[in-house]
């Protein structure tokens, strides 16, 4: 699976007795833990694989989990492979390592797990830039037009869509649809100016919402880090704010369009595997990096911001991962009635577009 990275339990035993990264010193201190030491993680990632299997619980990671998370879980990768695989597990709990639309869509897809989060608090910019009730009224203000919805979307938003996407089969999505259709495309501004440019539609209306760490990575920054890299290729996600300056580098001929990539995470750890150069300028937030070095590890790849990091991603560390599989609390519920309208557009997402590639 070219988004999403699977593990056995031997490769977890493998992977956690050498886990490197960043550690988090203070929680664990705050904990009276020791596992800033090379023995308390193995101990750590021991304890994590022993309550997994005494619970039946799978652990999802995002790719921008810290890379502690992104080693320890069952199955790491973006949003849309996490959602299949949410939806296909036969695991009692399910254990998503990511912020709460994540856990969110995976209690919808599979209403009769338990689905846990290792902190509650975990949110999401994007998903919060459009409630409900913004969404009614605009529908309101265009009756006959069709709602497709960014995967990083609040359950009851899911529950007002027609068909969610993901970055990576937005194109795909919009396409399946009428030509003459109306179509309200929300949250995220980015991501639909670049379906709008991909489908050359013009019966799409964007949502002004943005991932404040995406529109963070900058066009200045991009410009600058392509003149100082002249022979590097560039990972771009299409949420970023520096998007439209790296087509117009393209296209003005600054930098060679064959080198200027517009990528789901998913599918930039594809691309990585398959990527012939040995430099890469990635834009999307920094989490990120741990996978690709993982997948292509003769490839140099830098961030265009190193800066650009989801604090709310961060805040799953390795002791709320084991808090939360000892004492199953922090627990993700969706109301039925707002589940079963949602589950129709998140379906509809994980039916179109190829296996690899979300967000």
């Amino acid at each position: 699976m070219g988004a999403s990275v699977t593990r056995t339990s031997a490769d977890l035993t493998r992977s956690t007795a050498t886990t490197t990264g960043t550690f988090d010193t203070a929680a664990a201190t705050s904990a009276g833990d020791s596992s800033t030491s090379d023995h308390g993680r193995t101990a750590w990632a021991d304890r994590v694989r022993e309550l997994a299997e005494q619970r039946n619980a799978v652990i999802l990671a995002h790719n921008y989990q810290i890379p502690e998370i992104q080693d320890i879980a069952h199955h790491t990768g973006d949003s849309l492979a996490l959602s299949r695989q949410a939806a296909a597990t036969d695991a009692d709990i399910i254990v998503f390592c990511g912020v709460h639309f994540m856990a969110e869509s995976a209690k919808i897809l599979s209403p009769s797990k338990k689905v846990l989060i290792p902190d509650a608090r975990a949110g999401c910019s994007l998903a919060d830039s459009i409630t409900a009730e913004q969404l009614r009224e605009w529908k309101a203000e265009h009756p006959n037009a069709l709602v497709v919805s960014y995967v990083n979307t609040t359950a009851e938003v899911k529950a007002l869509t027609d068909v969610c996407c993901t970055s990576s089969n937005a194109v795909d999505v919009v396409n399946s649809l009428p030509a003459d259709q109306e179509i309200l495309f929300c949250p995220d501004q980015f991501l639909g100016a670049y379906v709008k440019r991909e489908t050359g539609r013009e019966n799409i209306r964007i949502w002004a919402g943005e991932c404040h760490v995406h529109a963070g990575i900058s066009a200045e920054q991009l410009t600058q880090q392509t003149q100082d890299n002249p022979s590097a290729d560039l990972y771009i996600h299409p949420e970023c704010g520096c998007a439209n300056s790296a087509l117009y580098l393209a296209n003005e001929g600054l930098v060679p369009q064959d080198r200027v990539h517009m990528l789901s995470t998913g599918q930039m750890i594809t691309r990585a595997q398959k990527q012939p150069q040995n430099k890469v300028l990635v834009a999307t937030e920094t989490g990120m990096l741990h996978q690709l070095h993982q997948a292509a590890p003769n490839i140099d790849f830098q961030a265009v911001n190193d800066r650009a990091e989801c604090k709310y991603m961060k805040m799953i560390t390795p002791e709320a991962l084991v808090r939360c599989l000892e004492t199953e609390t922090d627990e993700v519920t969706v109301p039925e009635n707002i589940a079963n309208a949602a589950r129709k557009s998140l379906e509809a997402m994980i039916s179109i577009g190829s296996p690899g590639g979300a967000e």
